[in-house]
């Protein structure tokens, strides 16, 4: 039997690609399902995971949302995968929670289900999760935009751009990690927004791109023009909210640093549009997953966490032209050489 043809899915998710070079006898079929197929973060996961399924002899069919937040589309996607017979599924939740049920109901069907990127709640949800450590991510931009205001951060002015309104795992980490770094308190957890700490301005929402980061900043300076520290999601956000500074004169007031290594965004860190960002590795998250799901179909294992983490690390590294000691990083040169999208 043959997994995964093309398939007319429901509430219009569009099959993206297909590859596999196994035999229709023994062809294990296999899902990607992304949160959009326009950021290049999903990209070169998807090129990843493509490289990898031909490399195993899976048959891996993608699917993608239609913005970040379209829960039911990947909803559609998990069913049809799971109609398929697919063996594993990998997927980037749009939202880690509300995407549980469809979760269980796939593993109860016998597939192996991988959150990439974005760790569902709880993490065991899906069977495993591969990810930036997203906290540890936020933390190094937020502990070098302190080393690089020295004394003036105890008067910061910030501005958060953060995801939207649903406040997932990969949001509030890389928000709380940025905090941790910075040296503001964190109230609840999993919680934007509870803060006291009089250096914030505010936060607003992006959707993860660059009209959103645009807009979220332009909020953002109405309440407070003399914002001087800008977090941001990840890098199309954050070139949105360098537009949005630019416009108003504020593009040398404030300082920028976000998450993501595209790029698109590391030529943003050497041309000092954004002043740091940590890189993560979609390819290698999309990779791995797909060599795991062979390895559950060949002998039924299932992949093992990091050391002393609820989910496989595939690493983080701190990007930036204007290193501060004490903090490990590498230069847009270098990064460039490393770079995705």
């Amino acid at each position: 039997m043959r997994f995964n043809k093309k398939f007319a899915l429901l509430a219009g998710v569009a099959v993206l690609s297909m590859g596999g070079a196994a035999s229709a006898q023994d062809a294990v079929g296999a899902c990607l399902i992304t949160k959009t197929d326009t950021n290049p973060f999903f990209a070169k996961m998807k090129e990843g995971a493509v490289a990898a399924a031909e490399e195993n002899g899976i048959e891996l069919s993608t699917y993608a949302g239609k913005i970040d937040g379209d829960v039911e589309t990947q909803v559609a996607a998990i069913e049809t995968c799971m109609a398929s017979g697919a063996k594993g599924i990998l997927i980037t939740p749009s939202d880690s929670r509300a995407l549980a049920p469809a979760i269980e109901q796939a593993r109860n069907a016998g597939a192996l289900v991988i959150a990439l990127d974005t760790p569902f709640e709880p993490a065991d949800t899906a069977d495993a999760t591969f990810a930036t450590d997203n906290f540890k991510a936020g933390e190094l931009i937020g502990q070098w935009a302190a080393a690089t205001l020295g004394d003036a951060a105890a008067d910061a002015k910030i501005a958060f751009l953060d995801l939207n309104p649903s406040q997932v795992s990969v949001d509030y980490l890389r928000d709380q990690g940025f905090m941790q770094g910075f040296g503001i308190d964190i109230k609840e957890p999993t919680r934007i927004g509870d803060e006291d700490d009089a250096r914030i301005v505010g936060h607003d929402v992006t959707d993860g791109n660059e009209d959103g980061g645009r807009t979220a900043m332009e909020n953002l300076l109405q309440q407070n023009p003399e914002i001087n520290v800008v977090y941001t999601i990840n890098e199309p956000a954050a070139a949105g909210a360098y537009e949005a500074l630019k416009a108003m004169g504020k593009d040398s007031q404030a300082t920028i640093v976000s998450i993501d290594g595209g790029c698109p965004g590391v030529q943003n860190v050497k041309d000092g549009v954004i002043g740091a960002t940590s890189m993560q590795f979609p390819l290698l998250m999309a990779s791995e997953g797909i060599k795991a799901i062979k390895a559950f179909a060949d002998s039924g294992e299932k992949p093992a966490n990091s050391e002393g983490l609820d989910f496989f690390n595939t690493g983080v590294t701190l990007v930036t032209d204007k290193p501060v000691d004490g903090i490990e990083s590498i230069t847009s040169e270098e990064a460039l050489t490393q770079c995705w999208g």
